[in-house]
């Protein structure tokens, strides 16, 4: 069975740019929300009445969770977008997620609503995109 003709190249980047800034915003809406956890679980512990939970658990669980978010959005995003051979678009993705973050996580996690700094987030939305294009071809024996 022949496999079915690769997306142009135009379409697929589209494609890209749209499920890799729902992948950001959604792993930023994680990331941000469960911050907020650590938060008040700091703030309910410096009043003597923590919520079963410790600040330091709320942060882990914070970057654990948006680690996980972002390469089963890009996946599946391009999965529903009829795109295959996503694996190089998945890669490029968490870890440019993972170094956006790492820089910016002190710009958010003393402060709610606060927003990771906007070039970075836009440098992982455009990096992931342009990571789509690269496509393994498999040698023919």
């Amino acid at each position: 069975m022949a496999s079915p003709a690769p997306t142009p190249t135009a379409p697929r980047l589209l494609k890209a740019l749209i499920v890799s800034s729902v992948g950001v915003a959604a792993s930023h809406l994680v990331l941000s929300d469960t911050l907020y956890l650590s938060l008040a679980a700091q703030a309910s512990a410096t009043l003597g009445s923590g919520p079963g939970y410790s600040s330091g658990q709320a942060f882990t669980s914070a970057l654990v969770n948006t680690f996980l978010l972002m390469p089963l959005v890009l996946w599946i995003g391009m999965r529903i977008a009829g795109e295959r051979k996503v694996g190089p678009m998945v890669l490029v993705g968490v870890v440019g997620w993972v170094i956006a973050v790492g820089n910016g996580i002190d710009a958010i996690d003393d402060r709610p609503g606060a927003i990771l700094p906007l070039g970075s987030l836009t440098l992982v939305v455009g990096a992931t995109a342009l990571a789509s294009l690269i496509r393994r071809t498999r040698a023919r024996s």
